[in-house]
């Protein structure tokens, strides 16, 4: 039996965005979301579902290894500026899929063809956990972009100053002057919009959230 914040979940009008697989998949689907009283829309593939993004709701996508993936859906999505949940489903999921859907940002990862109760569960607890969710994979995002940025160099010399190195530690590792390295050090804050070495550090590690997942696959792919 669904617990009342569940219930709660459930009863409000939500829309599940259906994308990719085939026809009968996506009806099959989309005909369980409906029973759940759930709002659904039909997506062939990520082309259509970007067409006009969803602003919210959850997307269901199909997790093809061989061609649009859940992550590829998630990375369409962000590009646009659009940080809507996504679940991934697959006929066989596979623990290597699972772990790389996962280490992309999925919230979760079931098993087609679904079953009533077990996308309940999953619904509620990814509408629950959503906003925190939607957030730090946004700090993430953001934090990977500016680092993108840096010059191999200015690179170079965060990741020693993370690992708590002095200026003079650094130039003797890098094989150049202190002063070369200030003056990478001050291009590198800059780029990174950081008033101090703190802020940079954060960045560092927002931008490696992620890396090295552990998921319950067991639990996922159920």
């Amino acid at each position: 039996m669904p617990d009342s914040l569940t219930s709660s979940i459930m009863n409000e009008r939500h829309t599940v965005h259906i994308v990719g697989g085939n026809s009968r998949c996506r009806a099959e689907q989309a005909h369980l979301i409906y029973s759940l009283g759930l709002h659904s829309e039909i997506y062939g593939n990520v082309a259509e579902l970007m067409e006009r993004p969803p602003h919210s709701g959850i997307v269901m996508a199909y997790d093809d290894p061989e061609g649009e993936n859940a992550a590829y859906v998630l990375k369409a999505l962000s590009d646009r500026g659009h940080w809507i949940p996504v679940i991934a489903t697959s006929q066989e999921p596979r623990p290597t899929h699972v772990v790389e859907a996962i280490k992309a940002g999925v919230l979760d990862y079931m098993k087609l063809p679904l079953r009533g109760e077990r996308v309940t569960r999953a619904i509620s607890r990814t509408l629950t956990d959503a906003d925190n969710h939607v957030m730090a994979r946004r700090r993430i995002a953001e934090a990977r972009d500016r680092i993108a940025n840096l010059s191999p160099r200015e690179r170079q010399v965060l990741d020693w100053l993370t690992e708590g190195c002095s200026n003079k530690v650094i130039a003797r590792e890098l094989h150049i002057s202190p002063r070369t390295v200030e003056i990478h050090r001050a291009n590198m804050m800059t780029k990174l919009d950081a008033d101090h070495l703190a802020k940079a550090v954060k960045l560092f590690f927002e931008a490696r959230l992620g890396d090295d997942p552990t998921p319950d696959i067991g639990a996922n792919a159920a």
